[in-house]
């Protein structure tokens, strides 16, 4: 379980730093208020997620990923704290993850497939394998073209 919930805490603040930069932060600093708030004063959780947003902001802008990733590691520390003290939480974020996530319109695909292949018959020459080919391919001596 604590794996499970090490998880959630890790998809939990990298989803969350990524909102931090984007027009809906918001909504999504509001969602994260209320998971947070348990017994906590909301002007205070909000505040600490807006300090984090402005460390974030003014990381990227000096371009310094070491402090763009100490404010999502900060984030990950607190989700797994939260996760491990309020069962409910965990479901909270799932559910807001679950929003967050983008949406597929495309059927899903395997993610490995596997290919054998046989060249035989001792004749040489080229053998080419691949899924798409955009043209302009030239196998051997090359004539120019009129």
């Amino acid at each position: 379980m604590e794996a499970e919930l090490a998880a959630l805490a890790a998809a939990g603040a990298t989803a969350l730093v990524q909102q931090m930069v984007t027009d809906g932060w918001g909504s999504v600093r509001d969602r994260v208020v209320a998971v947070f708030s348990r017994g906590q004063d909301e002007e205070v959780v909000q505040g600490e997620l807006e300090e984090s947003r402005a460390d974030l902001v003014a990381a990227r802008d000096a371009d310094d990923e070491d402090a763009a990733a100490d404010v999502q590691a900060s984030w990950r520390v607190r989700l797994r704290r939260a996760l491990r003290d309020d069962p409910q939480a965990a479901a909270e974020l799932r559910a807001l993850l679950d929003e967050l996530s983008p949406r597929s319109t495309t059927p899903t695909t395997p993610t490995t497939l596997t290919v054998h292949n046989t060249v035989s018959g001792g004749t040489s020459g080229v053998v080419v394998q691949g899924g798409t080919f955009s043209g302009g391919q030239t196998f051997g001596e090359s004539s120019p073209r009129t």
